[in-house]
């Protein structure tokens, strides 16, 4: 296992400004994520100070790489899947491919994570078998036959954390994965064919396959992407906003009610804009480095 002083959860401009900012004074700093999973990878961006003409947002993520990582911050692309405080105040991380680090401080980046609907109906079946939290409702289908979809480490995780409690896992791929391969050797019983429609009344019954197939479950899991934020969050106690307790509740210096873990970006709120997601950025650095020195000194 790897020990840093702070590691980073997003390589958004809110992660790599925090990334910058920590390693420029020369704390060991790990930034975990992916470039393409932040919400400016995809964007134009033409009211960023500084730019008078329009900027491909996926030229500045790749310039804020290069420049966290000229400063002396590590990157790994990978998904993060859990999030572990430890009894002497650190905190444990795990990513997608199994590795493991620990950290003094947190900066958590994440975004926000925007749900998509597969179904029509979707809405009327949420908590009656179709949930999107694998970690929070597994408990609930001990011995039942349960369904699996998604396209990404999200998803894989949550077939192979299913099997400890489910009495029999379908996972069923959006797209083409390729850490698919990870579910051989398991109980999990891949199925190739497009979800179509949710069988029950009142609540879930089966599942409706392209090609006039159909499966009978009693519970639905649709886990699109990475994990999403506030399921990674929720071991640890944070904090959320009392309004909508959709995003982490920080002060002015970034801080969350949890010693030692900050947040910036999108995951503390509108407006989702890159030029608060780089200040907070920012903030939360710094924040972050004068409360590991301080702790140092006591």
């Amino acid at each position: 296992m790897r020990e840093y002083e702070i590691i980073i959860l997003g390589a958004g401009p809110a992660g790599l400004q925090a990334g910058i900012h920590t390693a420029r004074r020369k704390h060991q700093v790990l930034i975990l994520g992916k470039s393409q999973s932040s919400a400016l990878f995809q964007a134009h961006i033409e009211n960023y100070f500084g730019f008078r003409d329009k900027v491909e947002g996926k030229e500045l993520l790749l310039a804020g790489f290069e420049q966290a990582k000229k400063f002396g911050a590590e990157i790994v692309e990978e998904d993060v899947i859990r999030l572990e405080k430890l009894e002497n105040g650190a905190f444990l991380v795990e990513t997608e491919k199994g590795k493991t680090f620990k950290a003094q401080a947190l900066i958590l980046a994440l975004g926000v994570k925007k749900k998509k609907r597969l179904f029509k109906n979707e809405d009327s079946y949420v908590g009656k078998g179709l949930s999107y939290c694998v970690d929070c409702d597994a408990w609930f289908y001990r011995g039942k036959r349960v369904a699996v979809m998604g396209d990404g480490s999200a998803a894989l995780h949550g077939a192979k954390t299913l099997t400890k409690f489910a009495s029999l896992v379908y996972f069923i791929p959006l797209k083409d994965i390729p850490d698919i391969e990870e579910l051989k050797g398991t109980s999990v019983e891949v199925l190739p064919y497009k979800p179509l429609e949710i069988i029950g009344e009142e609540e879930v019954k089966g599942l409706k396959l392209e090609g006039e197939k159909a499966i009978e479950v009693e519970g639905i899991f649709i886990e699109i992407g990475a994990k999403g934020p506030l399921e990674l969050l929720a071991p640890l106690g944070i904090e959320l906003d009392p309004e909508t307790f959709t995003h982490v509740k920080v002060d002015s210096k970034m801080a969350t009610n949890i010693p030692g873990i900050f947040a910036c970006g999108d995951i503390t709120g509108p407006p989702y804009q890159l030029a608060k997601a780089v200040g907070e950025g920012c903030i939360a650095g710094i924040s972050a480095s004068d409360y590991l020195k301080a702790k140092k000194s006591t």
